[in-house]
């Protein structure tokens, strides 16, 4: 590899004990050229593999994937690259990365993890689309990613407001299941995604023409706040959705925003049932094809909660949601008609929504006390409609 060569990174492969790469820089010679180098032979013999770097990206490290063989990360001066065929050809990675020097990488489970100078830390969440990239997707005309394992997780509940926009801060992982999807061209028509539990009923339907609301008119709280709707994609190209593990919310006539506030990921409540672990299905229907994968959700691994709890807490939502609907559709009835009734209706919805948050607040069963509420608030309810 000649004289004053700087080997910066010596990966040694975790599928095969006589394979290696090599990242090298002649940065301090002011040769900024792309230097990787692959050995299959444990070091006898070495192959330059730079095909598809631009000619001042300088490498500072390479990676390789411990899941998939072959599937390959490089960092380099300019930004962070990526091979599928084990250094044969590499394809830029940047997408919203600093144009800056990329000094390390590191893949933590799921994640790819960049070091930057002086640009901060990035992660890039879940690359378990980048394990099953195949020559054969780019050729079908849709394309549903088998998701990586998800948990059931939230956010922190503490109560003080988040920091001004001005504070630089770090982003969160979306809290949910990551849904990646590809589609070649346009769909033509409406693109549904489906959920279903392991017995086969349904979660949840999303839609490409979904019209997800921002409750503005009730809005007390900064805009910076809010969590913007995700919408469903029917346009050619990749895309990522995320499963907020929930089912739909329940017909509240009001909606609030916790304190315990995210920057610009602040979803309005009440929320929908949020979904016990286990094992569900997942369609995507594109112009009258479905394709099928199925999703595991875990609990959080710092919790003990039994599976009893869980069952229950799902259970006394439900019980909440459906009381929620038939109170919103009576309160809507009876102010079409003029009805007296329609202030109490929308005080037992309005009792009902904030009900619904206390059961949400952490993953545990019910208290005795929410239990009551909810049979009390039930047979105030069947008094009004009766």
């Amino acid at each position: 590899m000649g004289q004053w060569n700087e080997v910066r990174t010596l990966e040694t492969s975790r599928f095969d004990d006589r394979t290696a790469y090599a990242a090298v820089s002649h940065f301090r010679l002011d040769d900024y050229r792309p230097y990787i180098y692959r050995t299959h032979d444990g070091g006898a013999t070495w192959a330059q593999i730079t095909k598809g770097l631009p000619a001042g990206a300088s490498v500072n490290v390479v990676r390789e994937d411990p899941v998939r063989a072959g599937l390959l990360f490089a960092g380099t001066e300019n930004g962070v690259y990526v091979s599928f065929d084990d250094g044969g050809r590499w394809m830029p990675l940047s997408l919203n990365l600093p144009h800056t020097s990329m000094r390390d990488l590191a893949i933590h489970g799921d994640d790819l993890v960049v070091a930057t100078h002086g640009r901060s830390f990035w992660i890039l969440d879940d690359i378990t689309p980048l394990r099953q990239m195949a020559a054969s997707i780019a050729s079908s005309s849709s394309f549903l990613f088998k998701p990586e394992t998800a948990y059931r997780f939230r956010h922190a509940r503490y109560q003080q407001t988040p920091f001004p926009p001005e504070v630089p801060a770090g982003q969160n992982p979306p809290d949910g299941a990551i849904v990646d999807y590809y589609l070649s061209k346009p769909a033509s028509g409406v693109v549904h995604l489906d959920i279903f539990d392991a017995h086969g009923a349904a979660v949840r339907r999303y839609s490409s023409t979904d019209n997800a609301s921002l409750f503005l008119d009730e809005m007390n709280v900064p805009t910076y706040w809010i969590r913007q709707p995700l919408v469903l994609s029917g346009a050619a190209g990749m895309h990522r959705f995320v499963w907020d593990l929930r089912y739909q919310r329940p017909a509240a006539i009001h909606h609030t925003y916790s304190f315990s506030a995210v920057p610009h990921d602040t979803p309005a409540e009440p929320l929908g049932s949020i979904i016990v672990p286990g094992n569900y299905t997942i369609r995507l229907t594109v112009d009258g094809r479905s394709t099928s994968v199925r999703l595991t959700v875990v609990p959080d691994p710092r919790l003990t909660t039994s599976a009893t709890g869980y069952a229950d807490q799902f259970g006394l939502q439900q019980q909440i949601v459906a009381l929620m609907d038939r109170s919103y559709a009576a309160w809507k009835a009876a102010k079409a008609a003029g009805s007296p009734r329609a202030d109490d209706l929308e005080s037992i919805n309005d009792s009902l929504g904030g009900l619904m948050s206390a059961v949400d607040v952490g993953d545990c069963e019910p208290t005795v006390q929410q239990v009551q509420a909810v049979a009390t608030l039930r047979a105030q309810l069947l008094k009004l409609l009766k």
